[in-house]
């Protein structure tokens, strides 16, 4: 099984697939350092000799930001953001949409779970008639 930056790569499906299990690994970034290092896409990633293996790591530690370090480095632009207080910054803070999307539908992914409004509720149990 073929470890590349801390990531253990599915064996049985093709090493252009498979690189996309790292964080910050794409399709065209894939093909790119496949393209690269001289590797056939269509390889299965249990058939890379380990000098390939040692090719791709090169190239992706020389080249690319991925996993933990792409992970840091997203999170403290959005801390930034929030320190600056900018409105993307505020946006975040508040768990809302940040790229202008409508909110009065939708964003439940942001919004997280409807909450029960106070309207329709019905009356109040002080008001009943006797």
């Amino acid at each position: 099984m073929a470890r590349i930056a801390g990531v253990d790569l599915p064996k049985d499906k093709k090493i252009e697939i498979s690189l996309r299990y790292i964080f910050g690994i794409g399709p065209t970034t894939a093909r790119r350092i496949l393209a690269e290092s001289g590797i056939d896409p269509n390889t299965k990633t249990k058939d890379l000799t380990e000098d390939a293996i040692v090719k791709i790591r090169a190239i992706l530690d020389r080249d690319y930001v991925v996993e933990g370090d792409l992970r840091r480095d997203i999170t403290m632009n959005i801390k930034r953001l929030m320190d600056i207080g900018s409105y993307r910054g505020l946006r975040h803070r508040k768990g809302l949409p940040v790229n202008g999307q409508r909110t009065k539908t939708n964003a439940r992914t942001r919004k997280g779970p409807k909450k029960a409004s106070m309207a329709g509720r019905g009356k109040k149990k002080g008001l009943a008639k006797k």
